[in-house]
């Protein structure tokens, strides 16, 4: 009887809990589009090292995959808010 608890406990232990829950993921794009900003704007972010996604898996040709979670859209929301607008075009003479 001892060896069937054992036994029943180890699966309960294996099976994920129901308040286990796998992080959202999303690709550039899509948390730019959730960020409010355009995927050039994002990647530009990145390059200056305003921002950094949780995870970045390297691809065979030099560049990296960008893996953001929500917690990563939300600094970005947080880097837009910071921004400054550039400066206006000059308009030319007619």
């Amino acid at each position: 009887m001892g060896r069937a608890i054992d036994v029943l406990l180890v699966v309960r232990l294996a099976r994920p809990q129901k308040e286990e829950r796998v992080k959202k993921t999303y690709t550039t794009s899509i948390a730019a589009k959730k960020i409010g900003v355009s995927f050039r704007t994002l990647n530009r972010w990145i390059a200056l090292g305003k921002i950094k996604a949780s995870q970045g898996i390297p691809l065979a040709d030099g560049r990296k995959l960008w893996v953001w979670t929500d917690a990563d859209i939300d600094r970005g929301r947080k880097v837009k808010a910071e921004q400054q607008p550039g400066p206006k075009p000059k308009r030319g003479k007619r």
